[in-house]
């Protein structure tokens, strides 16, 4: 499902026009992203959490030639699933 997807979804769904709905679907996006950027949590309930997790530097290898290499620490945005939605998906 594209954004325009749940755009067309969400407009059919509370009678709105395709555009107001694909400007709501835009705006809770970017407030995702906002808040994943500044390391906050996002909690939906009935849906799940947006976190951002902190991986440290660790070693690893060149595939091609076996050399050892530091891979530098960054920052990963995970997804945990709520359980209504585990249990959703699972059914």
């Amino acid at each position: 499902m594209s954004t325009n997807d749940l755009a067309e979804s969400l407009a059919e769904a509370h009678g709105l026009t395709k555009t107001q709905a694909k400007t709501i679907v835009e705006d809770v996006l970017k407030g995702i992203s906002q808040a994943a950027s500044k390391g906050e949590e996002v909690s939906l309930n009935g849906f799940g959490k947006f976190k951002v997790q902190d991986k440290p530097e660790r070693d690893g290898r060149n595939p091609s030639t076996g050399e050892t290499i530091k891979i530098a620490a960054s920052k990963k945005l995970v997804f945990q699933p709520a359980k209504a939605l585990k249990e959703a998906v699972n059914s």
